[in-house]
């Protein structure tokens, strides 16, 4: 599906749609409860309808799963539970037949610890060249029992675990930002970067058009692995002076990454980048480093109008800077799904429709969660089946993730609702789903799936959408109107009342119109 860029035209990625499968929750194919490759290539058919240039494929590398696949111990192979590379390839082929691209997650930040390098590392001992490329350290103290610093885990508790050493004395530590399972590579060992490389290439040339960086802000660490004052900031993200994170030196990796990239005309790598500084975010997105940098403005943003303005201008700021494109997105595998966020039930879906129509008329790149086209609210899981290691690390304090992972509903009156042959799916699915399947609203003019076929086609097709640039209409309070260049206008009504449009034809609208005003939470387009 590649072919040469010509000379002055526009990427592909520039204003493409992605839709981001989390694997383990798409379509299952196999019947034991989980999604997996085969299961997509079923559903390559409801994609192509949708209307999406491009998927990101969650981690589907080898892995024991302590982190549902961020814990990668073959980065060269499928995991048995998603498939096998022949089934890879077949998905990228059949993608490609219908003209969606495949990006997949990529993880440089840390392994696995059944990765074969930490078992090397674990049976050399401490000295040994193996545990050169991970970060292991003597303890603090007089028997060496604190850890090497007091930097903590993401996922709760230190981000160090100490080994048993070969002669069963405990003995070293080694850094995790993240889970204990998930060991940090240390970038400075010249094997880590040239093993990218190949994992590089060996996806690029089965066909893959790209990848989506995990913690494309990590990887680099600062010299020494200094302690650090937490009391000015917070400890899961990364602010300006967090040691873990966005340090200068991971701009070089990021370089390594682009030029094998560039070997590989019309692929793309969309980084990971929780960095709130504009200025540093910019760096990421120059032209010899990432294509694309996810930002997060809109989906940590509530749903107040200037709220959302300050959230574009701030985006739009960050990239401008660098002339790079921006990037969209309301929810992902790691945050809150939209409807939830904006209050739940009723209210909360018309608010979900709403922005979904802001971030589909803004200049640049958007990426849609599986799910977010149906609607789907995150979901109350008992404590007995949760699986985000968040949940264990915290102390049972924090619940996690999996509210917004669970399967997806496609057709049927009760669970699973054609994701499986089995009722037994890796998160229980709410029986009061059944109005919210595919199926369901295929058959619905009204409904949120009718709603982001028509944005994705009138998106795709008419004129209104080009331009680079927006300018903001006057509007009244609570409310927030932009125009772009080819002559898109988009306006949201964050306000308790109805409002009137300024003149224009309407292209569509997230609720109907009543007595031809904007409802409530809700948005419009007109030309």
């Amino acid at each position: 599906m590649r072919s040469v860029t010509t000379p002055g035209a526009r990427a592909w990625w520039t204003d493409a749609v992605f839709y981001q499968i989390y694997p383990r929750s798409f379509c299952d194919a196999d019947g034991d409860g989980v999604g997996d490759l085969e299961g997509v290539i079923d559903r390559l058919g409801y994609l192509e309808l949708l209307g999406i240039d491009a998927v990101w494929l969650g981690p589907v590398m080898r892995s024991p799963m302590a982190d549902h696949g961020y814990d990668v111990s073959d980065p060269r192979d499928v995991d048995p539970l998603f498939g096998d590379l022949a089934v890879m390839d077949e998905l990228i082929a059949e993608a490609h037949a219908r003209g969606i691209r495949v990006t997949m997650d990529l993880v440089p930040n840390h392994t696995s610890d059944r990765h074969p390098w930490f078992d090397a590392a674990l049976v050399g001992g401490p000295g040994s060249p193996a545990r050169d490329r991970y970060f292991f350290r003597d303890g603090r103290g007089p028997d060496g029992s604190e850890p090497p610093n007091n930097w903590p885990s993401v996922f709760g508790g230190p981000a160090w675990t100490r080994v048993v050493e070969p002669d069963g004395t405990l003995g070293q530590w080694y850094l995790h930002i993240f889970a204990p399972e998930q060991p940090d590579l240390n970038w400075s060992h010249p094997d880590v970067g040239t093993d990218l490389e190949r994992t590089l290439r060996f996806w690029l040339q089965r066909g893959v058009d790209g990848f989506r960086i995990d913690v494309a802000h990590g990887m680099a660490k600062p010299d020494g692995l200094p302690d650090h004052d937490w009391s000015a900031g917070s400890r899961d993200s990364g602010d300006v002076g967090d040691p873990r994170f966005d340090n200068p030196r991971v701009h070089e990796i990021h370089r390594g990454i682009r030029r094998v990239l560039d070997e590989f005309p019309q692929t793309v790598a969309v980084g990971e980048i929780w960095v709130r500084d504009n200025e540093r975010f910019g760096r990421y997105i120059r032209p010899d480093e990432l294509h694309l940098g996810f930002n997060f403005r809109l989906a940590e943003t509530p749903f107040d109008a200037d709220a959302v303005r300050s959230a574009i201008e701030n985006s739009l700021d960050a990239v401008g800077r660098v002339g790079g494109t921006p990037t969209w997105t309301l929810s992902n595998h790691d945050v809150e799904r939209e409807v939830t966020r904006y209050g739940g039930g009723a209210r909360g879906l018309a608010r979900a429709r709403a922005m979904a129509l802001v971030e589909l008329a803004l200049p640049g790149a958007t990426f849609v969660y599986n799910g977010a086209e149906l609607g789907l609210p995150n979901v109350e899981l008992p404590d007995e089946v949760l699986q985000d290691p968040i949940w264990r690390r915290s102390g049972r304090t924090e619940r996690g993730r999996d509210g917004c992972r669970v399967p997806l509903p496609w057709e049927g009156a009760a669970p699973p609702f054609g994701f499986s042959t089995t009722p037994d799916t890796w998160l229980p699915m709410p029986a009061e789903w059944a109005e919210t399947t595919v199926e369901a609203q295929l058959e619905d003019v009204g409904s949120t799936l009718s709603l982001y076929r028509a944005a994705l086609e009138l998106r795709r097709n008419r004129p209104e959408w080009s331009g680079d640039e927006i300018a903001w209409y006057g509007s009244p309070p609570g409310c927030c109107a932009f125009r772009r260049g080819g002559g898109l206008i988009c306006v949201l009504n964050a306000s308790d009342a109805p409002i009137a449009l300024p003149p224009g034809r309407i292209l569509l609208s997230s609720i109907p119109l009543v007595d031809g005003l904007l409802p409530a939470d809700s948005a419009a387009w007109l030309a």
